[in-house]
């Protein structure tokens, strides 16, 4: 678990730079990072299972990494917007960016521990490991279909917000997206888990990103009930279409103030 912590903090120190990148990034790259050490790590014991899941998280972090990298460089309103709703962390003394570096960067060592336990103790695949990627590659396929689907929409209608396609079924799909992977990446690792520390280690993961994507889709809401509040179509919109879960009725997390992020 230390190499994995220290390769994403190496990776994710990108953020001292522009603080932002802590977060968005340095997430994307860290996890594409870690990917490609378990690759090189445990060369000599994959089997084709553990080989895809490593894959997949090459693939995932570079898709994230490649697409917010090229929204960042291109839009000049997605510029402006971070710059309203998340700090540029010049108020900022070195001891809280550390603090912030270390916290993310450890989140994500945990996001990939449960395929990394199941490689250390040679476990090779199974149902879980290849049930596991299954639901990993259907997550991303989810978001990389509900990116596309967006950017679309807003190249049609720059200013009407989002409701074709993935966002009839929920409102913020990418992050379902994101839920489904890190679920996948979870199950692939419950049958080889042993003792408090690897079940602890893969847990906090799991829950971590988890409430991250549940405090993004809050900031989103937050965000496009002030830019749509007053358009009958978006307020129908929102009345009937669950938020991040297909099929469940949980239609605003605006009211949760707990999910800070």
């Amino acid at each position: 678990m230390l190499i994995l912590l220290l390769t994403a903090l190496l990776v994710s120190a990108i953020g001292f730079h522009k603080y932002v990148w802590f977060i968005s990034l340095g997430y994307g790259f860290s996890i594409a990072a870690l990917g490609l050490v378990l690759l090189l790590w445990f060369r000599g014991s994959l089997t084709a299972v553990t080989a895809v899941l490593c894959v997949l998280f090459i693939l995932y972090g570079l898709r994230l990494g490649g697409y917010l990298a090229i929204r960042e460089r291109k839009s000049v309103n997605y510029n402006k917007l971070m710059k309203q709703e998340i700090k540029d962390g010049t108020d900022m003394n070195l001891g809280v960016k550390c603090a912030i570096w270390v916290t993310c960067a450890l989140l994500y060592a945990l996001e990939v521990s449960p395929v990394y336990f199941r490689l250390k103790q040679g476990a090779g695949g199974g149902v879980m490991a290849v049930l596991g990627a299954v639901i990993m590659l259907g997550g991303l396929t989810l978001e990389t279909c509900a990116d596309l689907q967006k950017n679309a929409q807003k190249k049609v209608n720059p200013r009407r917000f989002c409701d074709k396609g993935l966002f009839r079924l929920v409102r913020c799909p990418n992050y379902l997206g994101e839920m489904v992977f890190w679920t996948g990446t979870f199950l692939s690792g419950v049958t080889v888990l042993h003792g408090a520390f690897q079940w602890g280690c893969a847990l906090l993961g799991y829950l971590g990103i988890i409430y991250v994507m549940f405090s993004g889709a809050r900031r989103l809401e937050i965000r496009q009930n002030k830019n749509y509040g007053s358009d009958p179509e978006y307020r129908r919109y929102v009345e009937t279409t669950p938020i991040m879960v297909p099929f469940v009725p949980l239609y605003s997390v605006e009211k949760y103030k707990f999910l800070v992020a």
